[in-house]
């Protein structure tokens, strides 16, 4: 049997990994996933689920839902992906991560199955089959399952959830999932089941609702549209929380709520979280009027361990972090970035290599100090490159080899009125929350 570093070395370097090589592990059949489901005897039925799809905020709407319901007192499985620092970050039971000996166990069974002849699973696809046999091993009640890649041949998609979720469509990953937004939709609008009821974030675009309207009346799925539904409106913030007032068709709720959830970005993802809490509400999961939803949103991060999502480092000077990863995500932060007071702005950055770079580089600063940097994916873009391209667009600095190197040069050249953003890829966020210093911050 493995030990647990040859078992994340297995993992990581003997299957196709798509965090590490791109496309070519993304799998264009359910096959593999419904066959390692048969070998595990079927896991994912002995929990409920609800399942996140979409292009952005899918892991807070699914890590908010997560911690309401753990408040509520059910025993909760997580899965999201990426991991930032820790593999076992994937796959987790109201809060606290898988073993290490029940990853190397799972794989130590799948290996003695000796089915690598006719199935050759991907590293998400067993990840998936991993996390199901988790949770059933360990009497989870309900999960949330957050889609990896698109939703109609996602791993994720073997289940029939109590309801589904799509936040958002916006362009990424457009070489396998489309490069428009209605064909983007159709793939998302892959994990809307028979009469199982559906929450989709947004309305604003007619294309993707249609898409959305269409094949829920084909398969006699409700379907609602939590903006019109819910409004949120950011009341306050202070250290660390944001308090939001909600207006529930014409009428305000009696109290704001607050969320350790920063990132005014937010709203959205909390109009779709408080549709999807009235519809678990009616399922039985939730009393009506539960306090587990006040204090579900108030301690979202302290429950499930969610990280890099507007996320405050250091305070002098300051230090943000955030995982938003292609234009529509970036453009968010950006927004945020704006309103923030500093002398100057000094922002680290990285991509990989298949984001659509000329449209994501046009949204940042032209009056910020750049570093450029590289994550240590094989993906990543060359700093180098990036530079050039970013210098191109009006936008000026150095380019550091590694993330540590570039947030050190920030950190150096920053006075204590400065402000510090790191991201531009969920893997430039993770090595610097691998980085010594703050790990122990």
């Amino acid at each position: 049997m493995f030990t647990y570093l040859q078992t994340l070395d297995y993992l990581y370097n003997r299957l196709p990994m798509f965090q590490r090589i791109g496309a070519a592990a993304y799998n264009n059949t359910l096959d593999n996933s419904l066959m390692l489901d048969e070998m595990f005897e079927y896991p994912h039925h002995a929990f409920s689920t609800v399942h996140v799809g979409g292009t952005n905020g899918k892991g807070s709407v699914s890590h908010t839902l997560a911690s309401v319901l753990q408040e509520a007192g059910w025993r909760v499985g997580l899965y999201t992906s990426p991991h930032l620092t820790d593999f076992r970050e994937r796959i987790r039971i109201n809060g606290t991560k898988i073993t290490e000996n029940a990853v190397v166990n799972f794989v130590d069974r799948f290996i003695n199955l000796n089915v690598t002849a006719r199935i050759k699973p991907s590293f998400f696809e067993l990840c998936v089959c991993m996390a199901f046999d988790w949770f059933r091993q360990q009497n989870v009640q309900i999960a949330i399952i957050e889609v990896g890649l698109g939703g109609r041949l996602d791993s994720t998609n073997i289940i029939t959830p109590e309801i589904s979720i799509i936040t958002n469509v916006s362009f990424d990953h457009t070489a396998l999932l489309g490069r428009t937004l209605p064909k983007i939709a159709t793939e998302k609008a892959g994990i809307i089941k028979p009469k199982v009821p559906v929450v989709v974030s947004e309305s604003n675009m007619p294309e993707v609702v249609n898409v959305f309207g269409r094949r829920a009346a084909k398969l006699n799925s409700p379907i609602w549209y939590a903006d019109r539904e819910y409004q949120a409106s950011l009341v306050s913030e202070s250290a660390g929380l944001t308090a939001w007032q909600f207006e529930h068709k014409g009428s305000y709720l009696k109290k704001s709520l607050e969320t350790d959830m920063m990132g005014h970005y937010q709203k959205c993802n909390l109009q779709c979280v408080m549709k999807t809490l009235d519809l678990l509400t009616e399922k039985g999961w939730l009393p009506v009027n539960s306090p587990a939803i006040q204090r579900g949103l108030r301690n979202v991060k302290h429950n499930t361990g969610l990280r890099g999502r507007w996320d405050i480092l250091c305070e002098e000077p300051l230090l943000i972090c955030d995982t938003g990863h292609n234009a529509a995500g970036i453009s968010a932060v950006m927004q945020q970035l704006d309103t923030i007071d500093c002398n100057r702005l000094h922002i680290v950055f990285g991509l990989v290599s298949d984001k659509d770079v000329k449209a994501i580089l046009p949204l940042l600063p032209k009056t910020a100090h750049y570093y450029f940097t590289c994550a240590d994916v094989p993906r990543a873009m060359p700093s180098e490159v990036l530079r050039q391209e970013a210098e191109a667009t009006g936008l000026h600095g150095n380019s550091y080899p590694t993330v540590s190197q570039a947030v050190n040069a920030a950190k150096s050249t920053a006075k204590a009125d400065d402000a510090i953003f790191v991201g531009g890829s969920s893997f430039v966020v993770a090595d610097l929350l691998k980085m010594k210093s703050f790990l122990e911050g």
